[in-house]
């Protein structure tokens, strides 16, 4: 697998690369896990050469939110993403994704304004920024992105399809832990103790998801979700939410494709989750 890092470095690597065929993009900001790694192991199932990056991306953090203690582990991360088979990998630094004078952000209406949008005001715009950025530098034929940040999902196929990108977006089903926890990256900042009470989220999502297919009121449904989490640990509770699938509205009644979708803070750690429904 070759590293690059610079720009130029990349410009001359990707030039080689699609001489072997067509051309996958697996975007990370490292601290790998066997999420990612299922992320690795689909772009191989769907294009003949793997890029992946890692690029902790200081757009997308708030103010007060864990830029800094972001867990970095590049070597251990080009060690995995090897033994998968990735050909290529990227390690830009800011420069070289915002070089200096940098002034231009994607902003995405509509599917980011709630849940995330409302939570984290500016996360979703420094996504959709770094990602236009890497799929421009890269231009894959496919980009693959986990279906565990679904919101993150919809943005980005949302933008891809508004600015004919060009480009095919692979969403991954979440990979999780044997009791449930949905691999994550900031998992690491659990304590032992709420490393077992976190498991509360995805089975409140499934214990909300069988009782509204048993007939129960969504509405009643998702408050009894919600003070489920609340009792096992979780201090507050962001949203927990029946949506549709493609414009993420919540719903009060099924209908069509469906995500149940959750964000709850336990100690100092804030948890995403969502269910297909």
């Amino acid at each position: 697998m070759q590293i690059v890092r610079r720009s130029e470095e990349l410009a001359l690597a990707l030039s080689e690369l699609r001489r072997g065929g067509t051309v996958a993009l697996v975007p990370t900001m490292g601290a790998l896990h066997a999420g990612h790694l299922a992320l690795v192991d689909e772009a191989k199932r769907g294009a003949d050469k793997v890029v992946a990056t890692i690029f902790v991306n200081p757009k997308q953090f708030g103010e007060h939110e864990d830029f800094g203690r972001y867990p970095r582990q590049e070597v251990e991360d080009a060690r995995l993403l090897q033994e998968h088979g990735c050909d290529l990998l990227w390690v830009p630094g800011v420069a070289d994704i915002y070089p200096e004078g940098f002034s231009t952000h994607v902003s995405v209406s509509g599917v980011s304004q709630r849940w995330e949008g409302e939570a984290r005001p500016g996360h979703f715009d420094g996504v959709a920024t770094v990602v236009a950025r890497l799929l421009l530098s890269v231009r894959p034929d496919i980009a693959v992105f986990g279906e565990k940040d679904f919101q993150q999902l919809v943005v980005i196929r949302r933008m891809v399809l508004d600015l004919s990108f060009g480009v095919n977006i692979v969403g991954v089903a979440t990979v999780r832990e044997p009791d449930g926890l949905a691999l994550s990256s900031r998992n690491a900042y659990l304590s032992a103790a709420e490393r077992g009470q976190a498991v509360a989220l995805p089975k409140a999502l499934n214990d909300a998801k069988r009782a509204i297919r048993a007939g129960q009121p969504v509405s009643s449904a998702l408050e009894e979700a919600k003070q489920k989490l609340l009792a096992c640990g979780f201090s507050r509770v962001d949203y927990l939410a029946l949506v549709d699938a493609d414009t993420l509205e919540p719903l009060d009644a099924p209908a069509g494709e469906m995500r149940l979708i959750a964000a709850a803070v336990i100690g100092s750690t804030r948890l995403i989750d969502n269910l297909p429904f």
